[in-house]
């Protein structure tokens, strides 16, 4: 017989960004909160893939280190005492006379009144070029995301791509790299115009070279140590870039995985939701941040912050039945203790 499942008011699967804020709001509102992610540590995809990549649109904040940021997240979350499960991924929603039972994969179980799905983009892994042998190097030689810029320091980097991390991490690192070649299929790039220009601009200066139109062709090197990283362009001749760090950026693969069974109405890879209440097709789940969308949606960190009080308003007369809402600021209401 299974031991009786904790307990708590919500269920928040996701640790990010958007599923922290949304602890503070579930917690203003007098909701205590368990919190879910496969990932080791909180802070999703801004701790695990750009912890040092700085962040320029959060209000009051002109810059700062996505990292930071998630230190913020949960030192704001801390006075409502949290309950974290972390590593592993969820498995099961089943619902129960009160709500739901959230199961995990090491079979822990926790009740709780409502859910709030705020899994990013669901799990994801990098889209790996089709480059013979690419293994071989990976974690050595070839790297899909950054977590320490100064692991780079005085090396020659290859970044492939030409979205924001491609031209993002070019920047970044021009200053820090013995060289930095950013490898892209043609002159237009998909990133921000303003960083795209800063590009150029370092490009001109011969701080950044742009191996334009050329794509990934083969790698070279022996015992995991890059040497070098070969380029075609679109009419096949190729080129050699002797270089110890290959940097691919083309997105991550994402997959919802046990979520796509729980019978929310999707869009893709996306959980459709009332932009009023963050509400799913399924009564007592709410989604948040990039996973949810609507007419209108933006996906952006601010963006899921508001989602958040939205969910934690909508969600209190199912945990307080009966109980009127009186809101309040936070500069009249302040913290518990406080």
């Amino acid at each position: 017989m299974q031991n009786a499942p904790d307990r708590c008011d919500v269920a928040i699967i996701g640790a990010g960004p958007v599923g922290l804020f949304a602890v503070f709001e579930c917690g203003m509102l007098e909701m205590g909160c368990h919190v879910f992610d496969a990932l080791p540590a909180p802070g999703g995809q801004c701790a695990a893939l750009y912890p040092e990549k700085p962040i320029y649109d959060i209000p009051g904040y002109p810059r700062i280190d996505a990292a930071v940021l998630v230190d913020r997240l949960i030192e704001q979350s801390s006075p409502f005492a949290p309950v974290f499960h972390l590593g592993h991924a969820v498995s099961g929603l089943t619902t129960a006379e009160e709500g739901f039972v959230v199961e995990i994969m090491a079979g822990q179980r926790v009740a709780a009144r409502a859910v709030i799905i705020a899994a990013g983009a669901g799990a994801f892994g990098p889209n790996r070029p089709p480059l013979a042998g690419i293994e071989e190097f990976e974690q050595r030689g070839v790297f899909y995301l950054v977590r320490r810029r100064e692991d780079f320091r005085g090396r020659r980097v290859v970044i492939a791509g030409g979205g924001d991390s491609a031209v993002d991490w070019a920047l970044s690192l021009a200053d820090i790299a013995e060289r930095v070649m950013v490898v892209h299929r043609r002159p237009k790039f998909r990133a921000a115009p303003q960083s795209a220009a800063q590009l150029q601009r370092l490009a001109d200066e011969g701080r950044i070279e742009l191996v334009i139109p050329y794509q990934l062709h083969a790698l070279e090197g022996a015992g995991g140590e890059l040497s070098a990283v070969i380029v075609a362009d679109l009419a096949g001749q190729t080129r050699r870039l002797a270089a110890d760090c290959l940097l691919p950026f083309f997105g991550l693969a994402t997959d919802l995985g046990p979520l796509a069974a729980w019978g929310l109405d999707l869009a893709r890879d996306h959980i459709r939701v009332d932009p009023a209440t963050c509400a799913t097709s399924r009564p007592g789940v709410f989604a948040i941040g990039d996973i949810a969308t609507y007419p209108g949606k933006l996906k952006l960190i601010l963006s899921g912050f508001a989602e958040a009080a939205m969910a934690a308003h909508a969600i209190h007369p199912l945990v307080h039945p009966g109980q009127a809402l009186h809101f309040e600021y936070s500069t009249t209401k302040g913290l518990p203790g406080s």
